[in-house]
């Protein structure tokens, strides 16, 4: 028989605790061992109980939940829980982004602030995450070392005239990695699909552009897509193009309704397509499930191009699996050479 997944719960409310402690008990393969209080008394649990999964508030006393992320991160590989962050989303968007960013596995909204029954909501999702962040292959809290990466000649000539990049469960890393290694050269527009919550994109995007040497922008209805700016889904919207004369412009639709994330991979992959043709670079990153399938189907039927991450840097090896499972990968690199691998099929000859 499995052994059970063993969880740590760290909140600073005794009710938060108490729901958090339920839902996950009610799952027969989740164990909770612990609860903790505050960051300082999550450290200490960690050492004592050796948890594979912690779910972290993120506002504590003490040490605040980015503080026990950094703590572990301190520890070396091999020797820290996964973290699944359980905040919320309007007040915390901000810390939540540089908890991804310390290297948290995912995130779950809270659905209130109050201590009512409404909490009990999150057990599904929670448990969900939990088990995926219990599963994954153990991170690289190091990063390998990019790779070099091609210089951009005035005036060079690319063959794909816009990058569409989509990723999930350790997403906002590898966006990071692959975005800020980019040239600011860089001759076309790009667009970026990010499974997250409500509220949390916009700051996002504004992490991503103040490490960057591209624009990078939250998607608003009619945003011009340029040379050298990035555009990053909004949490609950698709993002899709629209032409303007001989401008594409972004659109944001809540159609359609039955997709499993909003926004969605496929259906930025599909507009892409429809808008620029054979001239669109899809890459698909890490994340749980197989959302850009179709979406990496209509770009290679139009006759663009598909790259998938390896599952050597990829925190959960779904998405790009799916992709390449479908044959539908016209190539695959870690999220080290990613930006590398990119640039050469810019401007690779058609």
């Amino acid at each position: 028989m499995r052994a059970k997944v063993r969880v740590l719960v760290a909140d600073d409310s005794a009710f938060a605790r108490k729901v958090l402690r339920e839902v996950l008990q009610d799952a027969d393969d989740l164990e909770v061992v612990g609860v903790a209080r505050d960051g300082l008394d999550a450290l200490e649990k960690i050492a004592e109980l050796a948890p594979d999964v912690l779910t972290l508030d993120l506002v504590m006393p003490e040490l605040d939940g980015v503080g026990v992320l950094r703590a572990l991160d301190a520890r070396g590989e091999g020797t820290s829980p996964r973290v699944v962050v359980v905040t919320m989303t309007d007040a915390d968007s901000a810390l939540g982004v540089a908890a991804l960013a310390a290297g948290a596995f995912d995130v779950v909204h809270k659905p209130t602030a109050i201590a009512t029954e409404r909490l009990y909501e999150l057990g599904e999702e929670l448990r969900s995450k939990v088990r995926a962040a219990a599963r994954a292959a153990p991170g690289r809290r190091r990063a390998a070392p990019p790779a070099p990466v091609r210089s951009i000649a005035p005036g060079a000539a690319a063959s794909a005239e816009v990058l569409v990049i989509g990723a999930s469960t350790g997403g906002p890393q590898a966006v990071a990695r692959l975005l800020s290694s980019i040239p600011s050269a860089f001759p076309i527009p790009a667009a970026v699909v990010l499974h997250m919550p409500p509220g949390y994109t916009a700051a996002l995007a504004a992490r991503f552009d103040a490490d960057c040497a591209l624009e990078i922008l939250e998607a608003r209805e009619g945003l011009p897509l340029q040379p050298g700016r990035v555009v990053v889904a909004r949490a609950g919207m698709h993002l899709k193009f629209v032409r303007d004369g001989e401008e594409r412009r972004a659109k944001l639709d809540v159609f359609p309704l039955e997709t499993p994330h909003r926004p969605s991979v496929d259906v930025l992959f599909a507009s892409a397509a429809e808008a620029w043709g054979a001239r669109v670079l899809g890459v698909v990153l890490t994340g749980m499930g197989n959302d850009g399938v179709e979406g990496a189907r209509a770009i290679r039927e139009r006759g663009g191009r598909v790259l998938t991450e390896s599952e050597s840097s990829c925190v959960v090896y779904g998405m790009p699996r799916a992709v390449v499972e479908a044959k539908l990968s016209d190539g695959s690199a870690p999220i080290e050479a990613m930006t590398a691998l990119v640039l050469d099929r810019i401007y690779a000859a058609r």
